[in-house]
């Protein structure tokens, strides 16, 4: 008997005849003794449709955090209850369960929540019982029992964290692209499918803007010590593995894969007081805001009168809340002015590799200036470099970092 978490995305959801293809698929390939907790994530685009609604009575919908936790989680819902259906027309047992339901315990950050604790209970309780449990992903509820969402990709989050708290034999994670690139393939046409990739290594993947997996969701994995197969929907072949170590050889790339995200925001406050302190009264603000920031540089700005210029990048959907307290602060430092660029993107390089390979950095830059790509802000990690640069440059560096560490083979 396995107790197998497998988790469906939106896309693979996004029709009634989608939601049965998904259950006649589950029945088949279920064991006798199995026990499957599905987790769905809304149909299709209807997370962006509710979104479109609360904009048409205000232009900044999020500014109502709980309001919009309360909107955006009835679509899991409208989910988990077609798909249960799906599985009694076909003749399984099967039951439908909220986040809250599912024992999700969260924070109070509306919009942005974590999970706490998991209390699965209702679950097991379930399962014993011969049922298909199908849990609605990305939302679970805080101690008033409020519901609260977990941000963009939270259905993975939900579907690793729950297959940690039920001590799962394996954790899948079913979406429209058959496993994790090199590079987004819809960007770069010669990305390539990996095998396996490390937690470490996805989790900077994840956070430099790779939109297959969340960074939470990676996170529980490494946590649990859960493996993670993420995998096409629409096919059986096998995808890839996001597991501790590499269980192969895995020598050819120094480089695991190329980031982007083009939903950033940068800030610069200029010209504050070049003191101890001055940076933490900008960063302790937005964080108690929840606001987190990537991309910092601090560089002086004029040497004479101590004064420097303070550069850092968001989210560009934390913007509406940034703003104000990002001014709010700039007016209590004196400094000379704020200034936002909407209009950059931030594009990286992700490899356990280039601990020991020297030049890697270099390449990448050389790689970015051949193609005429102007960088504006550098950020490194140990095993990532990140590159701030326009916009509209995003699928031209991306491309050409690609082919600088993942050159395409010679025709035989």
């Amino acid at each position: 008997m396995g107790r197998i978490v497998k988790k469906f995305g939106g896309s693979s959801v996004g029709s009634t005849k989608k939601i049965l293809q998904v259950a006649k698929r589950i029945l088949a390939e279920k064991q006798p003794e199995d026990q499957i907790v599905m987790v769905v994530s809304a149909m299709g685009d209807t997370t962006d449709e509710l979104i479109a609604l609360a904009k048409e009575l205000t232009p900044a919908p999020y500014q109502y955090p709980r309001e919009m936790d309360m909107l955006l989680s009835t679509g899991e819902q409208v989910s988990i209850a077609l798909l249960t259906m799906a599985f009694r027309t076909l003749g399984h047992p099967a039951i439908s369960l909220t986040g809250a339901l599912a024992g999700m315990k969260t924070n109070s950050v509306h919009t942005k929540g974590k999970i706490l604790d998991i209390e699965p209970q209702r679950v097991l309780e379930e399962l014993e019982k011969g049922n298909i449990v199908v849990v609605a992903g990305f939302q679970g509820a805080d101690a008033l029992g409020d519901p609260v969402t977990l941000g963009r990709g939270g259905s993975d989050t939900s579907a690793v964290a729950l297959a940690g708290a039920l001590k799962a034999d394996s954790c899948e994670i079913f979406t429209d692209v058959d496993g994790i690139y090199s590079a987004d393939p819809r960007v770069a046409p010669d990305a390539r499918r990996m095998q396996e990739i490390t937690y470490d290594e996805m989790l900077e993947m994840a956070r430099l803007g790779a939109g297959v997996m969340q960074l939470r969701s990676v996170e529980m994995g490494k946590r649990f010590h859960i493996p993670i197969h993420v995998r096409s929907t629409f096919t059986t072949q096998s995808g890839t593995m996001i597991r501790e170590a590499y269980t192969m050889e895995e020598k050819e790339f120094v480089i695991r894969g190329v980031a982007h995200d083009d939903k950033v925001a940068k800030i610069a406050v200029l010209g504050v007081p070049n003191h101890p302190g001055i940076a933490h009264s900008i960063f302790s603000a937005l964080a108690q805001a929840h606001v987190d920031v990537d991309m910092i540089v601090q560089s002086i700005r004029n040497i004479e009168k101590n004064v420097t210029d303070m550069v850092f990048t968001i989210a560009s959907d934390d913007l509406v809340v940034a703003k104000p307290i990002v001014d709010q602060v700039a007016n209590d430092l004196n400094a000379i002015a704020v200034l936002i660029e909407e209009d950059v993107a931030k594009v990286s390089i992700v490899g356990a590799g280039m601990l020991g390979s020297p030049g890697i950095a270099s390449r990448m830059f050389g790689a970015l200036a051949e193609a005429g790509v102007n960088i504006d802000v550098i950020s490194t990690s140990e095993i990532s470099v990140s590159c701030l640069i326009k916009a509209d440059k995003i699928k031209t560096a991306v491309n050409a970092i690609h082919a600088e560490f993942f050159p395409s083979k010679p025709a035989a």
